[in-house]
């Protein structure tokens, strides 16, 4: 029988698991790719855009070079100019993960509820963002929520399970065990290459196993 972890032992296998720091390691090595795609994309219909794209971009060049005030300061004056624009919103997406990094989750918060953004696959991240910010303040019925929509916000191998993942380590934190079994029986089903197949058996085992308490 698999041992039982408590709701803190949970907390940091959410915090701490490889496979997730390893999927948000790509998904932050391959934003750039993203964005600029997106921008691409956004010039055709919107003109203004041009002018904010390289508006975001000192901000991003600190942001690679771990200063995060100075990326802070630079990015808040993208967003207050550029808002509406393309630019402003990477700008405002980019400043709230500097806010998670300094553990200003509610600041992160509120920049990221005002990203407005059309391609799927960044809003989707988005709303993955604003999980990991309810889960770290401990809101983990919210967190489930975001997490949730994000899954399906943008449906693909690497994100959607990720974000499945987090949403049942928060159900369990909550003791929802049959949420929890659902979100890791949907990626055993349907996502069979996800980071989390070697181990997700053990999870819906534990859960499996709370639910028959």
């Amino acid at each position: 029988m698999l041992e039982n972890l408590s709701a803190q032992e949970i907390k940091k296998q959410f915090q701490g698991n490889k496979n997730l720091r390893l999927v948000t390691y790509i998904i932050g090595g391959i934003l750039i790719a993203i964005i600029g795609f997106f921008l691409y994309r956004q010039f055709i219909s919107k003109p203004g855009n041009v002018k904010s794209q390289d508006s975001y971009w000192v901000g991003q060049n600190l942001v690679d070079k771990d200063s995060t005030d100075a990326a802070i300061s630079e990015l808040s004056a993208v967003v207050k100019k550029q808002d509406g624009y393309v630019g402003g919103e990477i700008g405002q997406y980019l400043l709230a993960r500097q806010f998670m990094n300094k553990g200003e989750y509610k600041k992160a918060l509120n920049e990221l509820e005002g990203v407005k953004l059309k391609d799927t696959y960044v809003s989707a991240m988005s709303l993955g963002l604003q999980g990991d910010c309810h889960s770290e303040m401990g809101n983990y019925k919210s967190a489930v929520e975001k997490y949730t929509d994000a899954a399906e916000r943008e449906t693909n191998e690497m994100t959607t399970p990720n974000y499945l993942f987090k949403a049942g380590l928060c159900a369990e934190e909550l003791k929802d065990f049959e949420a929890a079994l659902e979100f890791y029986q949907q990626i055993k089903d349907d996502f069979p290459n996800a980071a989390q197949k070697k181990t997700i058996d053990k999870y819906i085992a534990r859960v499996s196993n709370q639910k028959t308490k």
